[in-house]
């Protein structure tokens, strides 16, 4: 019983960390985005498109981590076509990025047909669970080793925001873009440039998903996560450092189901599979009040109608 208890904790822990990746990635980029005073809900797409641009470049190439600069690349084009087109006259942040969701989706499924059999070369695996003599445990915890890259972007934002000037040049673009401009700086350009950065980071969420878990290209593999990260950014509150909490509980959670069966526990685990998009029901209701402004959110945001 101890150690079916001790399986099921370390399939939840190392399941937050896997599975939770992604979510940081995307959130984190849409964090530094919206900072700047911009919403970009084609993260789905750039995630996507991303997870597809990894997986056929570590295919071809041979090397896993060219296949990571080539969904970091990707997402940053991808933020950048984002944030220009935003950048002109009349044109609707929300209506720009679900268009740019479909063209993501839509190019990486046309281009990642061929994809879909083939084997690429996987991130190597930081084994945390060398501690046990269990091999159930030790298979639980290897955690993908872009996580760490993670952490350490999460820890690098929230110092840039408080103590660098390109820090409070984005926060002042997300607060109020008049004051931006009297002050002789391009709003535009900080917000480009915050979308196109968030853009690359987001990709390497992508390049968790086909290059380590559940590492391998097919149509249905982000499973929303990219939208997710939008309500995730919304309930951290913008901070990079909470972002970091929410992943990983939005990985806790996707884990539920998959900690369970290790243990045998085999009746409801579909169900459990849905408490990620449950939960982000939840936090919607709860942090989304008509009328109001969500606390922390970028006084630029608060304004758009």
């Amino acid at each position: 019983m101890t150690e079916a208890i001790v399986i099921f904790l370390a399939g939840i822990v190392g399941g937050a960390l896997r599975v939770g990746a992604p979510f940081l990635f995307v959130s984190l980029g849409e964090c530094l985005t919206e900072k700047s005073g911009r919403i970009n809900l084609g993260l789905e797409g750039v995630l996507v498109f991303s997870a597809m641009s990894a997986f056929g470049a570590s295919y071809l190439s041979g090397s896993v981590w060219i296949g990571v600069l080539v969904a970091a690349a990707t997402g940053g084009l991808l933020g950048l076509l984002h944030g220009v087109l935003c950048s002109l006259p009349r044109v609707n942040d929300v209506a720009t990025g679900i268009a740019l969701m479909l063209l993501g989706m839509g190019l990486a499924f046309y281009l990642g047909k061929p994809l879909i059999q083939p084997q690429a070369p996987q991130l190597p695996a930081i084994a945390l669970g060398n501690w046990s003599d269990s091999a159930a445990v030790r298979s639980a915890l290897q955690v993908n080793a872009l996580v760490p890259i993670g952490l350490a972007l999460a820890v690098f934002l929230w110092w840039a925001f408080a103590n660098t000037r390109a820090g409070l040049l984005v926060r002042m673009a997300g607060d109020s873009a008049n004051a931006t401009r009297a002050l002789g700086y391009s709003v535009n350009g900080i917000r480009i440039a915050s979308t196109a950065a968030g853009g690359m980071i987001a990709g390497l969420g992508g390049a968790s998903l086909t290059l380590f878990y559940p590492g391998s290209w097919n149509e249905g593999i982000s499973s929303g996560q990219g939208l997710i990260a939008v309500a995730l950014v919304i309930f951290a509150r913008w901070s990079p450092l909470r972002c970091v909490g929410a992943a990983m509980m939005f990985g806790g959670a996707g884990a539920i189901g998959p900690a369970l069966q290790s243990v045998g526990v085999g009746w409801g685990y579909h169900l459990f599979n849905i408490v990620p998009y449950v939960l982000t029901l939840v936090i919607l209701v709860i942090t989304c009040k008509p009328g109001s402004a969500a606390v922390g959110s970028p006084g630029e945001l608060s304004s758009m109608g």
